[in-house]
């Protein structure tokens, strides 16, 4: 077996033009891989914390040189002639070294950089792909993408509530059919924005940012630029909202639909999702309600659960401890994995099969503050995730997961699309 004979941590750029931590791992056999950790804008309370510098005269305080140190002296040394395919060994240690629950003494930036590199670089000593790596020969299913063709809450600056309006090309009987028809809905999104006059300009995850009237309408545009493209609605192509509402909660404790002029209690906003989804093809709701309104999870629980898909992100942020306290009381029924949620490959992976064991569905993703790592592609592929959130088709840190599911598919002569099945 290989060791490790090398870590170095450097400050890049993310696709914000906010510093971010690359780590670069070396192995005794020559093999040297690199891995980039992403950034979000819309935060759980209980993530794992990302260290920032707080030094006002470099990058607004942004700054990550911190956590670099931290990987190239304490990591480095704690990690030294460690034998290469040992993930949860590496993970498991660098957690001990950390010693907090939320990586708040290196920080989950300087723990993931190393934790992805790692297993980039194992896998590469073993002449297997890195899906293959983490997942092993049950590695095939390609994911559904789901993607934000339209942006609005705090990843654009537009007058939308919602945050996130996702298509999803459930009828196709492979991932680069999907790709392919949701390119051509993007485009055609585009040249209606145009003939209507409105703003063309894309936020963080390249979809478009118009401001439009209400939270409605960004679905009524979706599906004629859908049927403009040539497919249908609610059979080959479903929408998915991200409402990230725990941005939405004002200080009297209700959801501020600014762009509506409307304030709606938990009730009031799980009726109203009830009328969306009564009216529109939508499959899926992410974070429909605040991180803490556990009893308002509930009750859209019981009154969607069974329809569609209800996606806990800063609900549960990729931590199994607080996915089984969903699962023992009933709340949701899909978890998205953001490995800089947990801060580790390891941990994003307990939370995973914690949930594919308990029916819960996974959603791989990605954060608004990405690069050209691509490392949730094959991340998806490993545990058959089935779907993954990645942008829209635009923005080459975007593509650049979008291009390396293709090459997979081909690696895998096509590999599995479940496609509708994923709700079945």
């Amino acid at each position: 077996m290989s060791v490790i004979t090398q870590i170095d941590a450097m400050e890049v750029l993310d696709s914000r033009g906010n510093p971010t931590v690359r780590v670069t791992l070396e192995l005794s056999d020559g093999v040297c891989e690199s891995a980039i950790v992403p950034s979000g804008a819309s935060t759980g309370k209980r993530e794992a914390l990302e260290l920032r510098d707080n030094d006002r005269t470099r990058y607004m305080g942004k700054g990550v040189q911190k956590a670099c140190k931290h990987v190239n002296e304490i990591i480095k040394e704690a990690l030294m002639g460690t034998e290469s395919g040992r993930q949860n060994d590496v993970d498991s240690v660098m957690r001990a070294l950390d010693g907090t629950e939320n990586y708040s003494s290196l920080g989950a930036n300087a723990i993931l950089g190393v934790s992805m590199a790692y297993a980039r670089a194992s896998a590469r000593s073993l002449g297997i792909p890195l899906y293959r790596y983490l997942g092993g020969a049950n590695a095939c299913v390609l994911p559904v993408p789901m993607l934000n063709i339209i942006n609005g809450g705090s990843h654009a600056d537009n007058t939308v509530d919602f945050q996130e309006y996702m298509i999803m090309p459930l009828g196709f009987e492979c991932f680069s059919e999907g790709l392919r028809a949701s390119a051509e809905v993007y485009q055609n999104l585009k040249k209606i924005l145009n003939e209507r006059g409105d703003v063309t300009a894309i936020g963080d995850e390249g979809g478009f940012a118009p401001n439009l009237k209400n939270n409605q309408e960004p679905i009524e545009v979706i599906l004629k630029a859908i049927e403009a493209a040539g497919y249908k609605a609610g059979d080959e192509i479903a929408i998915a909202l991200d409402v990230a509402s725990s941005e939405l909660v004002g200080e009297d404790g209700l959801y501020h639909l600014e762009g509506e002029g409307r304030k709606l209690s938990s009730l009031e906003l799980v009726e109203y999702y009830e009328n969306l989804v009564s009216k529109y093809p939508i499959v899926s709701i992410e974070d429909g309600l605040s991180e803490d309104d556990w009893e308002g999870w509930k009750i859209l629980t019981q009154r969607l659960g069974d329809r569609i898909q209800l996606v806990g992100d800063d609900l549960f942020v990729t931590n199994a401890q607080i996915l089984a306290e969903g699962i023992a009381q009933g709340v949701g029924n899909a978890i998205l994995v953001k490995p800089n949620q947990i801060g580790s490959v390891s941990q994003s992976m307990q939370a995973m099969r914690l949930a594919q064991r308990n029916r819960y569905r996974c959603v791989m993703s990605h954060r608004s503050g990405e690069s050209e790592d691509s490392f949730i592609a094959d991340f998806a592929v490993a545990l058959n995730c089935g779907e993954i959130k990645t942008g829209s088709t635009a923005r080459s840190e975007r593509m650049a997961k979008y291009n390396r599911l293709l090459e997979i598919e081909r690696e895998l002569g096509g590999g599995e699309y479940l496609g509708w099945n994923i709700f079945r």
